[in-house]
């Protein structure tokens, strides 16, 4: 008897814990602006960095 009440009260803690994770992935997502202007930069920084890579092995030779 008293294992069915810890089954139960388990299922429902974890269909709580499922929720509220679902919930503040939800809220906390970043914004599509926020998103595109981070992957810019990404770009942007290997750009410079292949850049400065051929110009360091151009003026080796």
């Amino acid at each position: 008897m008293a294992s069915k009440i810890w089954k139960k009260l388990l299922f429902a803690v974890l269909i709580i814990a499922c929720l509220f994770n679902i919930t503040m992935k939800l809220v906390q997502r970043n914004s599509f602006k926020e998103e595109l202007q981070s992957s810019a930069e990404f770009v942007q920084n290997i750009l410079n960095s292949d850049d400065n890579t051929l110009n360091n092995v151009n003026e080796g030779i």
